[in-house]
């Protein structure tokens, strides 16, 4: 299947693309090529292929929540640049 030149200056003022003559005449090329390729796969006899969503099946990879005791206020500021009481002390950010 081919498209024309005009076709893809329709679609790319649809988009709101700027395109110039050679991009125009390249891209017109390119998506014949591609278009011929989908005309390949349509002829491929998928019958007996359960539609999918994903290629391979889906695998959650996270660990699970684990509740943990929680480190002591003067180990997690032990390298702190800056302390007061138990907090971090930084430089003001807002005025």
């Amino acid at each position: 299947m081919n498209i024309s030149r005009e076709e893809v200056l329709h679609v790319a003022r649809l988009a709101r693309l700027g395109m110039t003559e050679t991009e125009a005449d390249k891209l017109t090329g390119q998506l014949s090529h591609i278009l011929e390729n989908f005309e390949v796969l349509k002829q491929i006899d998928t019958a007996g292929v359960t539609p999918t969503t994903q290629a391979v099946p889906l695998k959650n990879v996270m660990k699970p929540d684990e509740v943990t005791p929680s480190l002591a206020p003067e180990d997690t500021l032990a390298n702190a640049p800056g302390k007061e009481a138990s907090y971090f002390r930084i430089r003001a950010v807002l005025e």
